[in-house]
C-alpha cells in the first residue's frame, strides 16, 4: 500500500522512533516521510522520499519553556516559511495519492488525511495523556497541568482510525480505538548488553541549563555529559566532568555501561534506560507536563526518581536509591518490537480494507452522506 508518514521534529525521539518503524514499513510498501526540524536530516540520511516542511520550535531558559518566545519564534516561521512551504506540500503528497496515513503527533499529514477522508493511524507516546485513565493520587498537585495538556493532546488528532501508544507504564485504556503497546527500540539499543559502571549518564536538552555542572562537580561522581555543549568537536574533561560531542555508538555505550542516569522526562531516553535497567533522576522540563507524567510513573514504578529541580542533596538522595531501583527495574521485560510492529500492521490492514468505509463514516458524520 502507500502509505504517507509524518513525523513531528521537535526532538529527536520522534526521529528516532519512527526510524524503527519505517525500517519495517519501507521493505513492504511505498512509503513517503513528511518531517521537520532537526529530524529531517536524521531521516533524509536513512530513507528516499523524506520531504521537509516547516514545524513548531521551542525556545528554553535555564530548565523551562520560554513560552512568549515560543509563541514569537513561531509566528515568524508561520509568516516567513508556512505558506509556501505548506502549499508544495500538499502538492507533493497530491500526486502520491496515499492509502493510508501515519503519525507520530505530526499535523499536516493528518489534516491532509481529514481532507481527503483518508484513515489516520497515531503512533505516539503522547496519546497515553488522554486515551487512558490515571490515578487521582498520582496526579495531586497536577491537575490544572494535566488538564491542559490533556486537551491539547486530545486536539491534536481527533478522529484517528486508531490509537497506538507506545509506554513503558499502563494505566487503564478508557477509550475505543486505543491499543498500548512497548516502547519502540532503535535496534542500537536492542544489542547493547548492559553493564554496571560507575559513571552518570548526564542528558539536557536545554543548553541554556547553565547551573547543573556545578551541581554535578559537587557531587564528586564522574559524569558524561550529553547535550550542554553541542559545538564540541571532542571531549572536554573539566574535574569529574566530561563534556562528549553527540555520537549515536557513544552515547548507547555510555549508557549501558552507566551507573544510571540524569536526564529531563523526555519519553524515549527514559524508555531506553528503563529496558537497559538504568535508574534514573528526572528533572522534567518546565513547562512541559508531558514529561512530568513520564517522571510520576517512573517514579511509582520504583524505577528512578522525579525532582523539579536539581539539586546537590536531591543528587545525593537518588544516588542512595540506585540500587533499589536497580531491584526494581529487575522485573521489567519487552520482548523488543515485536508487539508494536504486529499491532501496526494490524492496524493498516484494517485501515487499508475498510478506508472506503471509513471515507463513508466520516461524510455521514459530517453530514454530506
Amino acid at each position: 500500500m502507500r502509505i504517507l508518514y509524518g513525523v513531528v521534529g521537535e526532538g529527536m525521539g520522534h526521529a528516532t522512533r519512527s526510524r524503527v518503524l519505517l525500517e519495517a514499513l519501507t521493505k513492504e510498501h511505498e512509503v513517503h516521510i513528511v518531517v521537520s526540524g532537526r529530524a529531517q536530516n536524521y531521516l533524509a540520511q536513512r530513507f528516499q522520499n523524506v520531504h521537509g516542511i516547516w514545524g513548531l520550535t521551542i525556545a528554553y531558559e535555564g530548565n523551562s519553556v520560554k513560552k512568549w518566545q515560543t509563541v514569537l519564534q513561531n509566528l515568524k516561521g508561520a509568516v516567513t516559511g508556512w505558506p509556501q512551504n505548506v502549499r508544495q506540500y500538499f502538492d507533493l503528497v497530491e500526486g502520491f495519492k496515499p492509502d493510508v496515513v501515519v503519525s507520530d503527533f505530526e499535523t499536516f499529514s493528518y489534516l491532509f488525511a481529514k481532507n481527503h477522508r483518508l484513515p489516520v493511524i497515531s503512533v505516539d507516546n503522547m496519546q497515553v495523556i488522554n486515551r487512558c485513565q490515571h490515578d487521582p493520587a498520582l496526579l495531586a498537585g497536577h491537575e490544572e497541568s494535566f488538564e491542559a495538556t490533556r486537551a491539547i493532546v486530545k486536539a491534536k488528532l481527533p478522529g484517528a482510525f486508531h490509537y497506538l501508544a507506545t509506554t513503558f507504564f499502563y494505566p487503564p485504556v478508557r477509550k475505543r480505538r486505543t491499543t498500548l503497546a512497548p516502547s519502540i527500540l532503535r535496534p542500537e539499543i536492542l544489542a547493547a548488553k548492559p553493564e554496571a559502571g560507575e559513571h552518570l549518564l548526564v542528558y539536557q536538552t536545554a543548553t541554556t541549563n547553565t547551573h547543573l555542572p556545578e551541581i554535578l562537580k559537587q557531587s564528586g561522581v564522574p559524569c558524561r555529559v550529553y547535550g550542554l555543549r553541542r559545538d564540541l568537536k571532542e571531549d572536554v574533561v573539566e574535574g569529574n566532568l566530561t563534556y562528549r560531542p553527540f555520537s549515536e555508538a557513544g552515547f548507547i555505550d555510555d549508557l549501558r555501561t552507566a551507573r544510571a542516569v540524569v536526564a529531563g522526562g523526555g519519553y524515549t531516553l527514559m524508555s531506553e534506560a528503563v529496558y537497559l535497567h538504568k535508574p534514573l533522576l528526572s528533572i522534567p522540563v518546565g513547562g512541559q507536563f508531558e514529561q512530568v507524567l513520564n517522571a510520576l510513573y517512573l517514579e511509582r514504578l520504583g524505577y528512578g526518581m522525579y525532582v523539579k529541580e536539581l539539586s546537590l542533596d536531591a543528587l545525593k538522595t537518588f544516588l542512595s536509591r540506585v540500587p533499589a531501583c536497580a531491584e526494581s527495574l529487575k522485573g521489567y521485560e519487552q520482548d523488543g518490537n515485536v508487539k508494536m510492529l504486529a499491532a501496526l500492521n494490524d492496524q493498516l490492514a484494517q485501515a487499508y480494507e475498510h478506508r472506503g468505509h471509513w471515507r463513508m463514516e466520516l461524510a455521514e458524520m459530517d453530514g454530506k452522506a
